[in-house]
C-alpha cells in the first residue's frame, strides 16, 4: 500500500527578468553664429519649436553669449524634424544624448 501522505511536492519558482526598454533622453542645441539675426532665430524658435515669444527671444540671447543653447528636450524621433527644419532655415542645429 502506498503511503499518500508522505509525498512531499517540491514547488520550483521561475525567475524572470522583464526588460523594460527606455528611450534616451535629447537635447535640440541650436549654435551660435554670425549670419542669422536674434530676429531669425526667435521667429524659428517659435514655428518650429512653438516656442512664445518670451521663450524664444530668451533661447536667442543664451545662444548668442554662451555660443549653443538646448532648446528643447525630448526623444531622437521627436526632435529630428524639429532640427531638420532649423538647419533648412540656415541656422545650425544638432541633437546629442543627455546624460
Amino acid at each position: 500500500m502506498t503511503d499518500i501522505f508522505n509525498h512531499t511536492q517540491t514547488h520550483t519558482e521561475e525567475e524572470t527578468d522583464v526588460l523594460t526598454l527606455t528611450e534616451e533622453t535629447c537635447s535640440l542645441i541650436v549654435w551660435n553664429d554670425e549670419v542669422n539675426t536674434f530676429e531669425w532665430v526667435i521667429e524659428t524658435l517659435m514655428e518650429v519649436c512653438g516656442h512664445s515669444h518670451e521663450q524664444a527671444e530668451q533661447c536667442a540671447y543664451i545662444i548668442h553669449f554662451h555660443g549653443k543653447y538646448a532648446v528643447k528636450n525630448g526623444s531622437y524621433d521627436s526632435l529630428k524634424p524639429q532640427c531638420e527644419a532649423i538647419t533648412d532655415r540656415g541656422i545650425n542645429a544638432t541633437i546629442e544624448v543627455t546624460t
